[in-house]
């Protein structure tokens, strides 16, 4: 017996579940870091230079895995992009935006009251307008590698 998505306590599937990582060229940097950490230390012995490539390493580290953490998801009836979590009839229709369209949302075309999760790295975003009459966002703008899909789990948590 398979239990029904409606029933209480089992949390629903999520419907689209993406996370902005970062390019790997960036975790090549980052080895970079680490060893430029350890090549200025190198003058005050063997153990200061190893002490600072794990420390520079490790807060390049940190940096970069922190920054590619941004997830974006639509579970239920939410939307959840980074630390927003938006219920889905507060928001109107998600228009697709491609590299060109979304380079024009990201800078001339921007409002500042709009919430950005915006990645530079990830070409194609979606921008969906808030309809909320009491929150002050005019819309989300949300980087993705895949906006179709986000868009068909959005139109599917609203018809759902």
């Amino acid at each position: 017996m398979q239990p029904s998505p409606a029933e209480p306590g089992i949390p629903a599937a999520p419907r689209f579940d993406e996370r902005l990582t970062v390019p790997r060229a960036w975790w090549l940097i980052t080895a970079l870091v680490a060893v430029s950490g350890g090549l200025v230390l190198l003058p005050l012995g063997p153990v200061p230079m190893l002490g600072g490539l794990i420390a520079a390493g490790a807060v390049a580290a940190a940096g970069v895995s922190s920054y590619g953490s941004a997830r974006i998801r639509v579970v239920a009836d939410s939307l959840v992009a980074g630390d927003a979590r938006i219920p889905v009839p507060a928001l109107g229709e998600p228009e697709v935006l491609d590299a060109q369209e979304a380079r024009a949302w990201r800078s001339y075309k921007a409002d500042p009251r709009a919430f950005m999760l915006l990645r530079s790295y990830v070409p194609t975003a979606v921008r969906v307008p808030v309809t909320d009459p009491q929150d002050p966002t005019p819309y989300l703008y949300l980087s993705t590698r895949d906006p179709r899909g986000l868009v068909a789990a959005l139109e599917a948590a609203r018809g759902g």
